[in-house]
């Protein structure tokens, strides 16, 4: 018999953004913008298999590590306010296995340099398959990709150029 567990997780980000909220909430709401805005140039391949980016919407993404495993991500936005927050669930999936389920919160703020965001994950890891500390390394990694993109974006370079 397989031995089952579970393990819990609450971790929040806050970075800051040279941009208006709009337009880092706009990275979010379209499919080629947050495979864009997420991913370094290196990498900014879509995996979405679906996108549909509203209240009840569902978004699907897949993709296959350089180990071979497949890992899929299968979501539903529960709150969308449109330069403020979304408030989304997500289950992870590693070779058709589920790994975890989470409750996602992304609020968007103004301060100094544009935008502050915060993100607020709770999420439930299975059975040994998926580590807490992953999802949130996963989560600081997109967001440094974001923090490129949008520098990039405000002075007319690319992300390989401002990361150096």
């Amino acid at each position: 018999m397989t031995e089952r567990s579970v393990v819990f997780n609450t971790f929040t980000i806050e970075r800051s953004f040279p941009a208006a909220p709009a337009l880092v909430f706009a990275v979010f709401a379209d499919s080629e913008a947050k495979t864009q805005g997420l991913n370094p140039p290196e990498e900014a391949t879509s995996g979405y298999i679906e996108f549909d980016f509203r209240v009840g919407g569902r978004e699907r993404f897949g993709f296959q590590e350089t180990d071979g495993r497949m890992v899929a991500d299968n979501a539903l936005y529960y709150d969308i306010v449109p330069d403020q927050r979304i408030v989304y669930s997500y289950e992870m999936y590693a070779d058709q296995a589920r790994i975890s389920v989470s409750v996602a919160a992304i609020e968007f703020g103004n301060d100094a340099a544009g935008t502050v965001l915060t993100w607020t994950e709770q999420g439930v890891y299975l059975d040994g398959l998926d580590q807490p500390e992953l999802p949130e390394g996963g989560t600081a990694w997109m967001l440094d990709n974001l923090t490129a993109h949008l520098t990039s974006q405000a002075a007319g370079t690319s992300p390989a150029e401002t990361q150096g």
